[in-house]
């Protein structure tokens, strides 16, 4: 896996010269994280702000006022102004959605008639409830902290806040009926770029088909729990996908004997830092990422339907069977 610990990446090399040098390598790139639990905290921050502002007893005392008609109570009424709305209304013991709508979640309408762009960002800092935000961010430690240990804030940080506005775009591009909250497509990015630093590493694994399947079956069974109705599976792919692109740009590594070659002069180094087929990834790659947000955000500014494109691709999202339909609204 791409967490694993790095000798056992050079695993028994006999090049005791090589394995000093990705030791020292990897002292480094040793980084304390910081920046993916401020994330988290940042996330449930939100949430807290998400319930103060939804006010859910004041939403039932006007609904009594003005209908007459209690409907159900609010769940864990003892907190409060930041008690959950009724679960018929949010099973996810969140806020309702009217509340999540006006602090920024992601609305196609809004984006692309009302020129709300800035939905397309502030809709991954948003969860429908304790049971998504909880979800998400145990996802978000699991696999964010040890990246960040391994290649930095900087970096780990671009693929979280790219891979999740990639995501917003294709979930933008294919869902105008409801509303889209969560950091989902920025925590499949991150996921995205383990396999392509999996792929444009790949001389330094020891176990490279094991940790292959390995990261690949995570990926399958995760996707798959996105074609069950209600989940945005659109913002899952856009955010694997913008992931995948970047891991391919931000996390190379050198190959063997360099880092030990490094002090030498230049002209006595001969070995290049990077492999050649590195160069043609991260070339590709960026191509494909510059090309993919440029005509995501065209497509979607000019109001086009994903669906008239690409007919077979509500089946992404989500699959009917007899135990439940697809029906968007």
């Amino acid at each position: 896996m791409p967490g694993e610990d790095i000798e056992s990446r050079v695993g028994k090399s006999n090049h005791s010269s090589t394995a000093s040098a990705y030791s020292l390598e990897d002292r480094d790139r040793n980084w304390v994280s910081w920046l993916i639990p401020l994330f988290v905290v940042a996330n449930v921050v939100m949430f807290v702000v998400e319930m103060y502002l939804n006010n859910c007893p004041k939403r039932i005392k006007n609904r009594v006022f003005s209908y007459g008609d209690d409907g159900d109570k609010c769940v864990a009424r003892f907190l409060g102004r930041l008690s959950f709305q009724p679960l018929r209304e949010n099973p996810l013991f969140g806020p309702s959605s009217s509340t999540l709508q006006r602090l920024g979640a992601l609305n196609w309408a809004k984006v692309v008639h009302q020129h709300q762009g800035w939905r397309l960002i502030s809709c991954i800092w948003l969860h429908a409830g304790v049971i998504h935000l909880l979800a998400n961010m145990l996802s978000l430690v699991f696999i964010g902290i040890r990246l960040e240990q391994q290649f930095g804030f900087v970096r780990i940080g671009v693929i979280y806040l790219l891979s999740g506005f990639g995501g917003s775009i294709v979930s933008s591009l294919f869902i105008r009926n409801r509303i889209s909250v969560g950091a989902s497509g920025a925590l499949f990015g991150l996921l995205g770029a383990m396999l392509s630093e999996l792929i444009t590493n790949w001389s330094i694994y020891s176990n490279k088909v094991a940790a292959l399947l390995t990261l690949l079956v995570i990926v399958v069974i995760n996707l798959a729990v996105g074609i069950l109705p209600h989940v945005d599976n659109f913002a899952h792919i856009g955010g694997f996908l913008t992931g995948f692109l970047l891991g391919f740009i931000l996390l190379l590594r050198p190959q063997f004997g360099w880092l030990e070659r490094r002090s030498l002069p230049v002209g006595v180094r001969a070995r290049s830092k990077y492999k050649a087929y590195q160069y043609v990834l991260w070339l590709i790659s960026l191509t494909l990422l510059i090309a993919g947000f440029t005509v995501g955000l065209a497509m979607l500014f000019r109001g086009v339907n994903g669906y008239e494109r690409c007919h077979w691709c509500r089946y992404l999202s989500c699959v009917p069977t007899s135990k439940w339909k697809c029906d968007e609204s």
